[in-house]
């Protein structure tokens, strides 16, 4: 799950009558991060950072997640300590963004704002809905208070090979020359065009007849992906023959928001076969071998 919520945290659950500890002692908690990712900045809340999806995390932090001064960065110049820290990040920073961007637009829409409620206060009579409904408890189902996202990560990576009438080549030590660069980067152009999610997948189902990754394309697209989806990000990155995708999409919950009525409330119903379907997917996601994709529902 990305939904990290720091006053969950058994850090936090302290006794009131522990012993005083020099508060010269205790690293500071940042409250705003200021990443630097490949000479882009963004200024991010400690919660925003906490709320995204894991794989995103590992890519943005694969040493641990920075939440104090006392993590190593660099200052922005200056003596001061109350100078900012930036961290670096090798990380594409148009990526982030749109990652950034789709968190926070699933935020308002579920969650509203100060003058717009959202979706969440329109569903929550559905919370005491009956045991017969969801299980034992209808406040235990993720589903009916928070907002799911499916992340869809793939990190590609290719090999170029000259033909034989090419200049392409690398020295002794295995640099590539300039023929062969171009040779690499024209080939991840191509490869980047193709921007259709399923379509490789696809092509080995049916020439494998792998029944399991069919059970995964198919799942997915019920649960809010179309078959001729592309990818929402896609580029090369520097100096390496990889290609890093990335696709958003809100899980289809089974909950069905209806016209507001002339009283202006806006009913909620459930589909509850579409629930079951992303009740499955919930399950799929929480097997420790698959990583195919991260379900992220966040806390408001």
């Amino acid at each position: 799950m990305a939904s990290v919520s720091i006053s969950s945290s058994p850090i936090t659950q302290v006794s009131q009558h522990q012993a005083p500890i020099q508060s010269n002692l205790q690293p500071q908690l940042l409250t705003r991060l200021l990443l630097d990712l490949r000479g882009r900045r963004f200024s991010v809340d400690r919660e925003t950072i906490m709320n995204l999806p894991e794989s995103v995390l590992l890519c943005l932090f694969p040493n641990g997640l920075v939440l104090s001064r006392q993590s190593a960065a660099f200052t922005d110049g200056g003596d001061n300590e109350e100078d900012e820290e930036v961290y670096a990040v090798d990380f594409d920073p148009e990526c982030f963004a749109y990652v950034l961007d789709f968190f926070r637009n699933a935020s308002d829409t579920f969650y509203g704002s100060a003058t717009s409620p959202g979706l969440f206060a329109a569903q929550q009579h559905l919370l005491d809905g009956s045991p017969s409904d969801f299980g034992p408890s209808a406040s235990q189902n993720p589903l009916l208070n928070k907002q799911a996202i499916i992340v869809l990560r793939e990190e590609l990576e290719y090999f170029a090979i000259p033909p034989k009438n090419s200049n392409g080549a690398t020295d002794e030590h295995g640099i590539a020359n300039q023929a062969l660069l171009e040779i690499k980067h024209r080939c991840g152009q191509s490869i980047m065009e193709k921007r259709n999610i399923f379509t490789a997948l696809q092509r080995n189902v049916h020439k494998e007849n792998n029944i399991a990754e069919q059970h995964l394309i198919d799942m997915l697209c019920m649960s809010g992906f179309n078959r001729d989806d592309e990818w929402g990000f896609r580029a090369v990155e520097p100096s390496r023959c990889c290609i890093s995708s990335i696709a958003l999409v809100l899980l289809k919950t089974g909950i069905v928001h209806h016209p507001a009525a002339q009283n202006g409330e806006r009913p909620a119903t459930i589909d509850y076969n579409q629930m079951a379907t992303a009740q499955k997917l919930l399950l799929f996601w929480r097997k420790p071998a698959v990583r195919h994709l991260t379900l992220c529902p966040f806390p408001p």
